[in-house]
């Protein structure tokens, strides 16, 4: 710097430094779009352009030790998106756009939109393994979601005619491609919730590039989907393509023939299982008609046994049997009917009235003359006892002792006196004699 007085002299190097320093720090790493032109590519590794629009330019250089992330196939023309700092090249004076990063312009946005969608769209849950529906085992028919011309259509039906022919196919015609196809994808989505008909979805699409896949990288896409009732599986681009309805979708599949095959089970294994349950039924089959007719012959033997003609032949046996005992026992019962009726003669005959009446009346006789003996002797052996009891009492009686001159005193009560303490001066007493009573008073 050269001193003037009065005035401050920058040298041109001074200059250029303090305005790189000036710009390196004030403005931070940005992002330019822009179109390659001048396009240099020295020995070094370094890459130098310019980025161009329609009214200015501006001069760029990426150097090797930072270009390692870089497409290399840039071009003169290429629309590109750089990521770098502004500087100065000193000893030119050159403004210019150091590139740290380099890509296609187009891309590049899209790829951010990508990761803040995904970003966005997983943090409300709708990525989760929890919400995702399981695929049927046998669908009865099946949904594709895809466009009727491409290549991912022939693929699909051919996989899913060769997998199991039997099941039905719903296609569901719609854009993969450009702005519209996002509304058409929803509007399948919803129409096939709504008819219900199939039991499970494949949206398909072939190979891209990012701006060809866009459609199902669309927030509307991802929410129809997630909000379909119908189990989805995502068939979308190549295997090294992953589209946000791939992480919504219940199902991913590396391509549109991967998701065919997924969607339905292999008919040669069902064939093989058909064929086992056949020949299971065939032997279960087998079991119950050889049971059956085991039962058939039991129960046909029963019914011939209980057929009326079996019957009545038995029951006509059995009549005869029955008949020959009731002839039989007939016969036993008026033999012993008439010996019961013998004996009861006999004893009518001995019982009857006027044998009775002879008998009782040589009984009468009988005891007529028992009865005059028995009383002729009841009375005589009594006279006798009585006199000789009589003889003997009299000999003994008070009377017999009243006739030899005593007497027997009694007093007003009539009680005998046994002693002259018993009566009083003046009492009345009685003295019984032998031949009467004897009234007195005691002096």
């Amino acid at each position: 710097m050269v001193e003037v007085p009065g005035k401050k002299v920058l040298s041109v190097s001074q200059l250029n430094r303090m305005a790189r320093q000036l710009l390196e720090s004030d403005l931070p790493v940005l992002w330019v779009e822009g179109e390659v032109s001048n396009l240099a590519r020295p020995a070094s590794g370094h890459l130098y352009f310019s980025l161009k629009d329609d009214r200015a330019q501006i001069r760029c250089a990426l150097f090797r030790g930072r270009g390692r992330n870089t497409d290399v196939s840039v071009a003169n023309g290429h629309q590109v998106l750089a990521r770098g700092r502004v500087s100065i090249y000193e000893p030119r004076g050159d403004y210019q756009l150091i590139v740290d990063h380099l890509e296609p312009a187009g891309e590049g946005l899209l790829r951010r939109r990508l990761e803040e969608l995904k970003r966005r769209l997983a943090a409300e849950g709708l990525f989760d393994e929890s919400r995702k529906q399981d695929l049927p085992a046998l669908p009865r028919r099946i949904g594709v979601i895809t466009s009727p011309s491409g290549a991912a259509i022939r693929d699909v039906l051919h996989i899913l005619k060769r997998r199991f022919p039997a099941i039905p196919v719903v296609v569901y015609p719609v854009q993969v491609q450009g702005e519209q196809a996002k509304f058409d994808i929803v509007a399948a989505l919803e129409t096939a919730a709504a008819r219900a008909e199939c039991d499970v979805l494949i949206l398909a699409r072939g190979g891209g590039s990012l701006e060809d896949l866009w459609a199902f990288n669309e927030e509307i896409v991802a929410r129809a989907i997630a909000a379909c009732p119908i189990p989805v599986v995502s068939g979308v681009g190549h295997e090294v393509d992953f589209t946000i309805a791939d992480l919504v979708a219940d199902v991913r599949a590396p391509t549109p023939s991967g998701a065919a095959e997924l969607a339905v089970p292999d008919g040669r294994d069902w064939l093989r299982r058909v064929q086992v349950l056949e020949r299971r039924l065939a032997l279960t089959a087998r079991r119950v008609v050889d049971t059956s007719r085991l039962a058939f012959r039991a129960l046909n033997a029963r019914l011939a046994r209980c057929h009326p003609g079996f019957m009545l032949r038995q029951n006509a046996q059995r009549l005869d049997e029955l008949r020959a005992q009731l002839a039989t026992a007939l016969r036993n019962r008026l033999t012993l009917d008439q010996l019961r009726v013998g004996n009861a003669l006999a004893r009518l005959r001995s019982n009857s009235p006027a044998v009775r009446l002879r008998m009782a009346a040589d009984g009468v006789a009988n005891a007529r003359l028992r009865l005059a003996a028995a009383a002729s002797r009841r009375l005589t052996a009594p006279g006798t006892q009585l006199a000789v009891l009589s003889g003997r009492l009299h000999t003994v009686s008070p009377l017999r002792t009243l006739e030899r001159g005593y007497a027997i005193v009694l007093d007003a009560a009539g009680s005998v006196v046994r002693s002259s303490t018993q009566v009083q001066p003046g009492d009345a007493i009685t003295a019984r004699v032998a031949d009467g009573l004897i009234k007195a008073k005691v002096l």
